[in-house]
């Protein structure tokens, strides 16, 4: 199998050379970086609880603890306090440690290499193949080498300024610097240990802190839309000054690590596919205001093409399964960055309609939450609603989770008896989840041998799409013996009677690209 060359090693980079590794596709991955990236702690990422795989993945709980809560005050007044479950809760961690963690679990997977200092300089597209062209910057700046690799397939992970979207002449339409925020990281005791939160009224003005492991915090401060130069002067004053608000006047001991100023740009790539090459993370897209998670978007990118240039490479033939990661991520983004769009008028406008909007509906203090609690356009994981892989079933079943939108962590029973939870299955094959009260209860060899399980099962084999069976004991707003069919990247499929076979091959082979969206295969019932 010729490996995937992958231009980047960023976080998106590593991590689709991670994803594909464990569908047994080779990569290789070009790093045009002289070093490690530099240790920023005043840059970090938020990983939303859809995505705690790779939270995992960078170490867990030590390097990136979760949020136990989300606090709003206002003038020293907590206004809303959202307290986050296991389920739900946001990882914080800084970008260079994410990075660093991928890596490290690259250089230790067999399928991934990773040719250090070779810069990407040119590609071809020649049938069945791609040619990458690299050249290795030499010691003492003398002339490097130059090589070319040979690929399936190649994803353009190269940031904002991405050699491979300049390749294919796509344009990369937006604007530039539409909120520019301070920032500052220092190790602080602050009045609420491990919750995030926005304060406002402050004499410094709004800031939104958010807790770092071992006792340090990341502050963000908006800045006016003038452009005005932040001096370290002017920083310092305003970390006095929030501190002191927190603190009944006083300047509590803290140690400053890291201070910077944030842009945030809004582009979004006109095509994101151009025959074997594709785009994704910084290449693809740039957010960022209103808390807007730029990296999450791009791992998001990575859980949704891995599975599909997997079943290319392995399988071959999947030209609709491969189009629909344009499809579906980049309406995705394009959804989020119009929210942020209409939002950024009435949060950062003075009077008019964003001053009558705090007292209408969730309004204005909404939009300043709703991206760092993962509620509404601006920060719910997307749901592939429109996804050209699902066909309409006559014989649809509803559950709380609506179809394109990512499933409920549950526990479920492997076929060999294993207990785990849902999310951790992901990754692989399609799953099957068969909602079977009293699951829990009977020892698996029982319930293997009745009911649907058997029909199920020989059903499972002769999928277009490789499949593992799941019991669970139940699913919300899931009735008895439902059967969801769960994507690779955790999206819902599906939701269907288990006994309903016709509808499971014709969602299997929507899935695989083999008929066309809105088809109605009818159903055995």
């Amino acid at each position: 199998m010729l490996p995937v060359i992958i231009a980047g090693a960023g976080p998106v980079g590593l991590a689709l050379a991670l994803a594909l590794a464990g569908h047994g596709v080779p990569t290789v991955v070009l790093d045009g970086a002289e070093g490690p990236p530099p240790t920023r702690l005043a840059r970090t990422c938020v990983v939303p609880h859809d995505l705690a795989h790779w939270a995992r993945a960078a170490g867990g709980d030590a390097a990136a603890p979760a949020w136990a809560a989300w606090r709003v005050t206002h003038r020293g007044r907590t206004v809303l306090r959202h307290e986050h479950t296991p389920d739900t809760a946001p990882r914080h961690l800084p970008q260079h440690a994410l990075e660093h963690a991928l890596r490290e679990a690259a250089t230790r997977e067999g399928l991934i290499r990773i040719a250090r200092r070779h810069r990407l300089t040119d590609l071809e597209q020649r049938g069945p193949e791609v040619i990458a062209h690299s050249m290795a910057n030499g010691p003492e700046g003398r002339p490097g080498v130059v090589r070319q690799w040979r690929g399936s397939h190649l994803v353009g992970c190269d940031g904002p300024r991405s050699t491979v979207r300049k390749l294919l002449a796509i344009p990369f339409p937006g604007r530039t610097g539409v909120e520019r925020l301070a920032v500052a990281t220092l190790r602080a005791e602050l009045p609420w240990p491990d919750e995030a939160g926005l304060h406002r009224g402050l004499p410094a003005g709004e800031v939104t802190a958010r807790p770092l492991a071992d006792g340090l915090w990341r502050l963000d401060w908006p800045l006016p839309p003038d452009g005005g130069l932040v001096t370290p002067d002017s920083l310092l004053a305003r970390v006095h000054a929030t501190l002191a608000a927190w603190h009944d006047g006083e300047v509590p001991a803290y140690e400053l690590l890291d201070t910077g100023v944030h842009v945030c740009h809004q582009r979004l790539a006109r095509g994101w596919r151009s025959g074997r090459v594709f785009l994704a993370g910084d290449a693809a897209h740039l957010l960022g205001a209103l808390g807007t998670q730029q990296v999450a978007e791009g791992l998001r990118d990575v859980d949704n093409l891995a599975w599909k240039l997997a079943i290319a490479c392995h399988d071959r033939d999947a030209e609709t399964l491969l189009d629909s990661y344009e499809a579906e991520r980049r309406a995705a983004v394009g959804t989020r960055l119009r929210a942020v769009d209409q939002a950024l008028p009435l949060v950062r406008g003075r009077g008019g309609l964003g001053a009558r909007l705090t007292g209408r509906g969730r309004g204005r203090l909404a939009l300043l939450t709703d991206s760092h609690l993962g509620l509404g356009t601006l920060g719910a994981p997307a749901r592939y609603a429109a996804s050209p892989l699902a066909p309409t079933l006559r014989t649809a079943r509803s559950t709380a989770t609506p179809v394109g939108a990512p499933v409920v962590d549950v526990p479920v029973i492997t076929l060999a008896g294993e207990r785990e939870r849902l999310r951790d299955r992901l990754g692989g094959p399609l799953l099957l989840v068969l909602t079977a009260p009293g699951a829990r209860v009977w020892d698996a060899k029982h319930w293997l041998s009745a009911g649907l399980m058997p029909e199920l099962a020989a059903a499972a084999d002769t999928l277009p799409l490789s499949a593992e069976l799941l019991v669970t004991e139940e699913y919300p707003g899931a009735g008895p013996h439902t059967l969801l069919l769960v994507r690779p990247d955790g999206h819902l499929a599906a939701a269907l009677p288990g006994a309903d076979l016709a509808a499971l091959r014709a969602c299997a082979a929507a899935l695989r690209g083999k008929i066309p969206a809105g088809a109605d295969p009818g159903s055995d019932r």
